[in-house]
């Protein structure tokens, strides 16, 4: 509690929590304009961070980052539009509650759940991050081996659409983390002579080029079209009682649900609102409600994306391993600024975690007080044609990519990796992958090199230990489960033409 004290005086100073409220409301805009999403707008933001200071720029982050889960809900109810990713469930019974005059209670209803989820959320990950880290320093490179690639194999299948795909992705953003100099050898790697090169490729222009300028050039398909709002009074916002009641169930499973899920590797936000969307309707007495504006079915996605928010920190913090592309973008920040997360963090830095865990509960209180009186006018900023709006992110990709060693070849990063990001996203391949090959790249080299050392060339030392070995073989079960699945195809075809 003590710790905790010290980190609500770390956010309560003018500045602090400036940014924590600039954080939250440019987390709602970007959850409410449909297209950029949380990845991108926190990735444009990375170069801005770079001369505050940590603490500061990871509270405006974490506040974007959490704070775009609630946004994404009012386009979701009022224009049947998707902010972002984990809202698109929320079209299914919100838009319908909207038509039917019962917007307010589903706007109300969502901003409640989100809160309830985004402060439980920030109460466990006080009591399970500094837990998680005491035990994790007792892991050695075998560990942390195997935690990257488990992480990274299971993100890559559920990222992806097309497992090949993605196993593509993974791969070429692995190669693009090797870049530079060999950081054990010395030696120059891929670099083509190139004195740029041994630097390495930084992460900031790929991420901003993949998200950023991919962005702009895939909406200029309809990038003057206009859309359509529904309005929604202030008066009409108060749910009546039935409404209350009718969520408390859907709240309360959603947050263990969306809390649990985000503890796993993947896409936690997304996958979360439709498991407890599926857990709703087959709970639910009259299931035929569901997909007709039943207030269950905005209850329990839009509580459980904010606590899946929440989980998908624990293993960031306490572990130093992102388990989903928005920690990826966290750590980026935390190694932009020379800070590593992991079981040393709350020792070594006790006023970041502590300070951090404080502007959440704090945001969570600014969002619900914002959200509800200002909904229509966050209903109105996704009407904006996006000729005046991707401009401005063009801009801000140029800006950001430029400030971050001050290179015009950063910028050719930018164009480039912006050219190919659209061209993934015509063909099919999900960007994400590459995205976390790139962050997790020199973690799993580093501890695979250490792990080569000390078990003497000896491969087998990695199911020597419990918990590596575990971690090992699970690995080794994704990776060869396709061709589990395609053998007993074949198996079975030959037994049917057989009889």
């Amino acid at each position: 509690m003590e710790d905790l004290i010290q980190g609500f005086c770390t956010v309560l100073t003018g500045a602090n929590l400036g940014w924590c409220f600039l954080g939250v409301v440019m987390g709602t805009l970007v959850g409410v304009l449909p297209g950029l999403g949380p990845v991108g707008a926190m990735s444009l933001l990375l170069p801005v961070t770079f001369t505050m200071d940590t603490t500061s720029a990871l509270i405006l982050l974490a506040g974007i980052y959490y704070g775009s889960m609630y946004g994404g809900s009012t386009t979701s109810i009022l224009v049947n539009v998707p902010g972002e990713a984990a809202s698109v469930i929320t079209c299914l019974d919100g838009n319908k509650m909207a038509k039917q005059g019962k917007a307010g209670p589903a706007l109300t209803i969502a901003a409640i759940g989100s809160f309830v989820a985004g402060t439980i959320g920030v109460v466990l990950i006080m009591l399970m991050a500094p837990a998680l880290a005491r035990a994790a320093l007792k892991f050695g490179p075998p560990e942390y081996f195997g935690i990257a690639l488990l992480g990274l194999l299971l993100l890559t299948r559920l990222t992806g659409r097309q497992v090949k795909k993605s196993y593509v992705m993974m791969f070429f953003g692995i190669a693009l983390a090797t870049v530079g100099m060999d950081p054990i050898g010395g030696a120059e790697r891929f670099t083509f002579g190139s004195p740029t090169l041994i630097q390495g490729l930084d992460f900031i222009p790929v991420i901003m080029g993949l998200y950023g300028i991919a962005e702009v050039l895939s909406s200029t398909e309809d990038i003057f079209k206009p859309l359509e709002v529904l309005k929604v009074r202030f008066r009409e916002l108060m749910p009546s009682k039935q409404d209350f009641k009718a969520s408390v169930g859907p709240i309360t499973r959603g947050t263990v649900l969306g809390f649990l899920i985000g503890l796993i590797p993947g896409p936690a936000n997304i996958i979360s609102t439709f498991v407890s969307y599926g857990v709703e309707k087959k709970l639910s007495k009259q299931p035929e409600r569901f997909g007709n504006g039943a207030i269950e079915g905005v209850a329990g996605p839009e509580t459980a994306n904010n606590a899946a928010c929440c989980g998908a920190l624990v293993p960031l913090l306490s572990l130093g391993v992102p388990f989903s592309p928005l920690p990826a973008v966290l750590l980026g920040a935390f190694m932009l600024h020379n800070v590593v997360p992991g079981p040393t963090l709350i020792q070594e830095h006790p006023d970041l975690f502590w300070g951090l865990i404080a502007s959440m509960y704090i945001g969570n209180v600014m969002l619900l007080v914002l959200n509800l009186p200002l909904v229509g006018l966050f209903a109105r900023v996704a009407s904006i044609p996006g000729k005046y709006l991707m401009p401005l992110v063009i801009v801000f990709c140029f800006i950001g990519a430029f400030s971050v060693r001050n290179s015009m070849f950063d910028l050719w990063v930018l164009v480039i990796f912006g050219f190919l990001g659209y061209f993934f996203r015509k063909n099919g391949y999900d960007p994400t992958p590459l995205a976390l090959g790139m962050v997790l790249g020199p973690m799993l080299e580093d501890s695979f090199r250490q792990s080569a050392l000390l078990f003497r060339g000896d491969m087998l030392g990695f199911f020597s230990r419990p918990l590596s070995g575990t971690m090992m073989a699970l690995a080794m079960v994704i990776i060869l489960w396709p061709l589990g699945q395609r053998l007993v195809k074949r198996l079975r075809n030959k037994n049917e033409v057989i009889v």
